[in-house]
């Protein structure tokens, strides 16, 4: 393979992971947005207006630094503890349990 292809299968690799983070991002933003305040602090959880701040932050680190650098390896992994852990538990509260 030359270094052009290299190259571009590289470019689409590291584009496809930047849409993706984003698309998490926005997701959990919008998870965010639609939940009650009280819901948050019932499973001992920071605010919802705190959980908001550090998902935005990390959709302006996504979208001006990438996911690939330091910082942004940072929001992905807050974005992440977003979705693993405050969103199931938020979820639960909000809908009696679960809902399988």
């Amino acid at each position: 393979m030359t270094l052009v292809a290299v190259n571009t299968i590289l470019f689409w690799i590291m584009t496809a992971l930047q849409i993706f983070g984003i698309g998490l991002t926005v997701y959990a933003i919008v998870h965010a947005v639609r939940q009650r305040s009280d819901a948050f602090t019932a499973v001992d959880k920071l605010t919802k207006p705190i959980w908001l701040g550090i998902l935005l932050v990390s959709l302006l680190v996504i979208l001006a630094m990438g996911v690939l650098g330091l910082l942004g390896f940072i929001a992905i992994i807050a974005v992440g503890i977003y979705l693993a852990d405050v969103k199931p538990r938020v979820d639960d509260i909000q809908h009696g349990g679960s809902r399988w």
